[in-house]
């Protein structure tokens, strides 16, 4: 984007801006008149008036060029980018093969941009309009009163109706505080009158502005409908079996509804309160029980209220057109589909970074500080999602530092600062109680994220090594492997389909060749944004095997699938505005869509589910014999599930038996103890285990043995039955 850096002089308020300074609100007339005989009011009148005349500025927008020739070039670097993506894909994997091809359309998309072809859409104008840098006095005071006697309040480290109240209502006088009461820019004529014809087949077809918008709302909820699907079809079954991570989810779920509302839950290394919370209000909502089901609706519903930030940041990234290509490639994207229905708290990451991002860039461009509100009460919302959210604080500070350099003026920087200093203030209101937690019980808090670091474990190499190892395979986890962690990932693959990925290069290059033509902090920031939002998996020091994570870098799913959707726009729009021409764009991109929505089904729907389903145990099974146990004899009492090791989870059975607060577990050294209990009984046992089934045998001469003849291949198990 270029823009007009010769901004107009300041002028002086004239009548016309007196009037329309005194007559915009009720506040405005009535300070007038005050003005009229005290001085004080006077003053201040002036002072608004002279902030209405200068508060905003909009840099005026230069399209970039465009070449009126066909966009061969272009198109010969995507054909080569894609070829060189598709040599990657497993199983056959020719590295050599696809670095030429990439650097062959690396040098295409650089020639392509030279020659006025295939520019990123241009940036949305940026608004210069002055911050007064001031707060309302006493909702300020009332919210850090209500903020020191809730943080106090919070010792017991759960939430109650008092110090929650007092939490919100900290929260909501800050806000108001804040709140700058900004007026509408306008920075579009009346367009009231715009018609587009379109010839087709000699056929001349006129739409007037109306028709297209209704038409393009309609485009927009068909494309919002195909992400839906993609986040809820067979949600059922992908993925079809849980592990221990869920048995500890659904227990903290469970407690939760028996009143302990806790801030931070300390199971299993701990674990932030958003996830439980909305567990909870799902089980309430849609009555599907303390299940595998109800954790895995609850987070595909948080994918999908992640895809209008997306949306909302393709428009201020780009354009409408930025914003549906975006929403329609990471709706589709199997990274983020899978960590969306795996039914962990993964999805909370992605879904508080888009809204972070997305105000606080607009808020940059636009100045406005309410924007900044916004970021902060996303900010501090994130940190009680997903421990990886932890970077995002970090990469708010990095976002400004970049923003900061540059400034031209001593009173933007200064604007600046103050900016930066809201979104710190409402963000720590937001994180109070679980800073609370945190000083109180500071080795817990921070034992997971500690335990990758290296502070609990050793690290088997010097810490700088597998930083700079991780980092390397952290950035190639986009286009070539996304690691081994078969629960969130189809393992050992690029992370992005071959469309998705060729575009993703294609788009990094068009930044990196932009951002040293025109210097806009905006191209620096998506370059910035990956690395930075991939560091939670980076820094497993401890654990290098667990680099590349795609929960723990999901948060690089928004900006990568971003940048793919900028690349795509601009490889439209070098077709040019005649109506062959665009045809042939829209037609091109429907087949880049229709191959890209096709690759994602299989890797989800196919691939994903056999790879989990293979190494998931299949305790649905158990859990079913379980109740059926429990309809023919009225209880499970005398039901237990004999440990093996590597085998099930033994509280899993019991949750799809509805058991959810009970582990089953009774270990073959204690299989006496069930001598105890009357009959009838019910012992479940890995098909391997041969000392279990003498023991039993000894103990119960006449129960009854049968083989469970599992669904799932070598995952048989044994029952043995005591009626009597």
């Amino acid at each position: 984007m270029e823009q007009n850096t010769n901004l107009p002089p300041e002028q002086e308020p004239t009548v016309l801006d007196l009037y329309k300074s005194v007559t915009k609100d009720w506040k405005s007339f009535s300070t007038f008149i005050r003005s009229l005989w005290d001085a004080r009011k006077r003053e201040e009148m002036n002072q608004s008036l002279r902030h209405d005349v200068h508060e905003h500025v909009v840099e005026e927008v230069i399209e970039p060029t465009r070449s009126r020739s066909f966009p061969w070039l272009a198109l010969f670097a995507l054909v080569c980018a894609l070829i060189a993506q598709a040599w990657v894909e497993p199983p056959q994997r020719q590295s050599m093969l696809s670095i030429i091809f990439y650097l062959a359309a690396f040098g295409l998309v650089i020639w392509s941009y030279r020659k006025e072809q295939w520019h990123l859409p241009t940036l949305p104008a940026i608004i210069q309009m002055q911050d007064p840098l001031t707060a309302k006095l006493f909702p300020l005071i009332a919210s850090v009163i209500c903020a020191a006697i809730s943080f106090y309040s919070f010792k017991d480290t759960l939430f109650t109706w008092f110090n929650t109240l007092l939490w919100i209502l900290s929260i909501i006088f800050l806000v108001v505080s804040l709140w700058a009461q900004n007026p509408k820019i306008i920075t579009e004529t009346n367009s009231s009158n715009i018609r587009k014809e379109i010839k087709f087949g000699g056929v001349y077809i006129s739409l007037d502005e109306s028709a297209i918008k209704w038409m393009t709302r309609i485009l927009i909820v068909l494309i919002f409908a195909v992400a839906g699907f993609y986040r809820l079809y067979q949600l059922d079954t992908v993925p079809i079996e849980p592990f221990s991570d869920h048995a500890e989810k659904i227990l903290d779920v469970y407690e939760l509804s028996q009143g302990k509302t806790a801030v931070f839950f300390e199971r299993n290394t701990g674990r932030e309160a958003i996830q439980f919370y909305w567990t909870w209000l799902i089980v309430k909502i849609f009555d599907t029980g303390y299940s595998f089901f109800s954790l895995k609706l609850g987070t595909a519903l948080l994918g999908i209220l992640t895809l209008p930030f997306i949306y909302l940041l393709g428009k201020e990234y780009g354009n409408q057109r930025v914003a549906m290509f975006a929403i329609f490639l990471f709706g589709i994207a199997t990274w983020p589909n899978i960590i969306s229905r795996i039914g962990l708290r993964f999805p909370l990451y992605p879904l508080f970074v888009a809204p972070t991002l997305f105000y606080l860039t607009r808020g940059m461009r636009t100045h406005n500080r309410n924007d900044f509100i916004w970021a902060g009460i996303f900010l501090g919302l994130g940190l009680h999602g997903y421990s990886p959210f932890r970077i995002m604080p970090i990469f708010v500070i990095v976002v400004f530092i970049l923003y900061f350099l540059h400034l031209k003026s001593k009173e933007q920087r200064l604007q600046t600062f103050w900016w930066f200093l809201i979104i710190v203030i409402i963000s720590l209101f937001i994180f109070a109680p679980l800073m609370r937690y945190w000083i109180s019980r500071p080795d817990r808090f921070g034992y997971r994220a500690f335990s990758r670091l290296g502070s609990v474990t050793p690290l088997p190499e010097p810490a700088w090594e597998i930083f700079t190892s991780n980092l390397y395979n952290g950035l190639l986890m986009f286009n070539w492997d996304d690691g081994e962690i078969w629960v969130n990932s189809v393992t050992h693959r690029p992370a992005l389909d071959v469309i998705s990925a060729a575009l993703f290069l294609l788009g990094v290059v068009l930044l990196i060749v932009r951002y040293i033509r025109q210097r806009d902090w905006r191209d620096l920031l998506l370059l910035v944004s990956v690395p930075i939002l991939i560091m939670p998996s980076v820094l497993s020091l401890a654990y290098p095997g667990e680099n590349p994570a795609m929960n723990r870098a999901g948060g690089a799913s928004v900006t990568v699938i971003l940048i793919s959707a900028l690349a795509l726009e601009g490889l439209v729009t070098s077709f040019g505005s005649s109506a062959k021409r665009q045809m042939m764009a829209y037609g091109l991109t429907g087949v880049l869509f229709f191959a890209s929505a096709y690759s994602n089904y299989d890797l989800v729907f196919r691939q994903f589910y056999a790879q989990y389903a293979r190494q998931a145990w299949n305790t649905s099974e158990m859990g079913q014999v379980i109740r059926d146990f429990e309809n023919k004899y009225g209880q499970t009492d005398t039901v237990w599930v004999v440990p093996f090791p590597f085998w099930v989870d033994t509280r899993l059975p019991g949750v799809w038996a509805g058991v959810p607060n009970r582990d089953f577990a009774l270990f073959p050294e204690n299989l006496s103890e069930s001598l105890k209990y009357p009959a009838p009984k019910m012992f479940i046992y890995w098909h391997e285990d041969a000392e279990t089934e003498k023991i039993l045998k000894q103990l119960y001469p006449n129960g009854k043995l049968s083989r469970y003849t599992s669904s799932f291949e070598n995952k048989d198990f044994f029952i043995f039955l005591v009626e009597e």
